[in-house]
């Protein structure tokens, strides 16, 4: 009797497995399988409390995680010591906001200044305008190839943005240099910069087909050449009328902690980068954490970069583990790293945490969020969104790190008054770039970079600037 039954149960199972894939196997939705599905979502008191709750109330609050209460503090027993807190406002330059905050406390520490920062405006200038110009040089020499070629697609979908990464911004300084905020203020268009970047695009898009067209109609080399000055001559007025004209040169004179003031001295953009920060860029190593490729391996992303003349975006890709023990050096010697991640993800701005367990959602709804960072990449659901200066280590007494400070551009008002604390959990799961100066970097590591980089493509999942 007991072995007719389990017979039964089985011959029956198998029918209903059987039913649903009779229905489902052409990939319609059938409305008997609709009424299983349904069948599936019971009206008991809990899911009618949940759906009240759910259906009226903000999603991300409801998974508030309150176990994890106050499980994760501010305390660091390493620090880069900073001052002042900037806001990128509703821009997307977070890129260049972390790159000059990264050298802003080397000018606080040699000149004992209290308050300083650069101008991130001055630099937004030229970046834009040279992301323009290598727009234009992209678009002649793809000139042969169709509209709908991938390469050429991709190009007029992506003509100009405000985002960017730390070669953006190294090359960017090298070229230009920088100048104090006083020297060039921001603007309400530097500050929004959504109009001002539509338009750029809309220009350039037009401007675009245009000298396709005249490359491919083999006109004298002076016509193309004065079709595209006259191209930059109205992206530069566009970018003066919006930003104001970046300074030839400028006088700075400051007032230290002790009340001492300066001299006023003139500089133009170039020497006073040389002469007041003076640090190769050339010397920092851009470093990714990408479990979809060989670790050990340099990469290169094609046509990540904002001048003609620039390079590439390239980086090392190691584990987690190998990236930290750099990082680790870096903060003991009180140098800040530009750092990228997917910020996001397990935010919780009130407190300025970044934990794997500062949200639920997979408790709140009952199903299962179990991407690892390898699948949660090749499924574009996770990437780099955003760039800050990585300031602070927690270094327990067996030398590793427990939680990791963050100095973010959101203002002093977001986050533990600007800054973001962010656990190692939460790092291994939601970093992904990371620039160490080479002095912090294993000789064996440095090897690499003589590798000849692998080439992907600018459409890569990988590839996403920083907002």
């Amino acid at each position: 009797m007991q072995k007719y039954l389990k017979f039964t149960i089985l011959l029956w199972m198998l029918a209903i497995s059987t039913t649903a894939f009779t229905q489902t196997k052409n990939g319609v939705l059938t409305m008997n399988m609709v009424k299983q599905i349904r069948a599936t979502f019971e009206n008991t008191a809990g899911n009618t409390a949940l759906k009240n709750a759910i259906s009226n109330n903000d999603i991300k609050k409801l998974a508030v995680n309150r176990e994890n209460d106050g499980k994760v503090n501010n305390l660091f027993s390493n620090k880069v010591t900073t001052k002042g807190i900037a806001n990128q406002k509703s821009s997307g330059r977070c890129w260049l906001f972390t790159g000059l905050n990264t050298l802003k406390p080397m000018v606080q520490e040699k000149y004992k200044l209290n308050d300083f920062d650069f101008s991130h405006t001055y630099n937004f200038f030229w970046d834009q305008f040279e992301k323009a110009n290598l727009f234009l040089e992209i678009a002649i020499a793809t000139a042969q190839k169709p509209l709908d070629d991938r390469e050429v697609e991709w190009l007029f979908k992506n003509p100009i943005g405000d985002g960017g990464q730390w070669t953006t911004f190294a090359d960017n300084v090298q070229k230009y240099g920088v100048v104090p905020q006083s020297a060039m203020p921001d603007t309400y268009q530097s500050e929004n910069t959504a109009m001002i970047s539509k338009l750029l695009a809309r220009k350039l898009r037009e401007d675009g087909l245009e000298i396709r067209m005249i490359t491919l109609s083999r006109m004298a080399e002076e016509k193309k050449t004065e079709a595209k000055f006259n191209m930059l001559a109205d992206i530069y007025r566009m970018l003066a009328l919006s930003l104001g004209e970046p300074p030839l040169d400028f006088v700075w004179q400051y007032i230290d902690a002790d009340g001492k003031i300066s001299e006023p001295n003139t500089y133009t953009p170039q020497a006073f980068y040389d002469e007041i920060i003076g640090v190769n860029l050339k010397d920092y190593v851009m470093f990714m954490n990408d479990p979809t490729r060989e670790y050990h391996q340099l990469y290169e992303i094609q046509y990540d970069r904002n001048l003609v003349e620039g390079g590439n975006w390239k980086y090392i890709n190691l584990p987690n583990d190998e990236i930290k023990e750099f990082a680790k050096a870096s903060i003991l010697a009180r140098e800040a790293m530009y750092f990228s991640c997917d910020v996001g993800k397990q935010l919780n701005i009130e407190d300025g945490t970044l934990d794997v367990n500062n949200y639920q959602y997979n408790n709140l709804f009952g199903v299962e969020f179990g991407m690892d960072k390898r699948g949660r990449i090749q499924t574009f659901e996770s990437g780099s969104t955003h760039g800050m200066s990585l300031v602070g280590a927690n270094i327990l007494q067996d030398g590793k790190v427990d939680k990791w400070q963050l100095e973010n551009s959101w203002g002093a008002d977001k986050g533990d008054k600007g800054y973001l604390t962010m656990t190692d959990a939460w790092f291994n799961e939601f970093m992904f770039r990371i620039i160490i100066n080479k002095k912090y970097v294993a000789e064996s590591v440095l090897k690499i970079l003589d590798q000849k980089p692998i080439l992907l493509p600018p459409w890569d999942p990988m590839f996403m600037p920083e907002q």
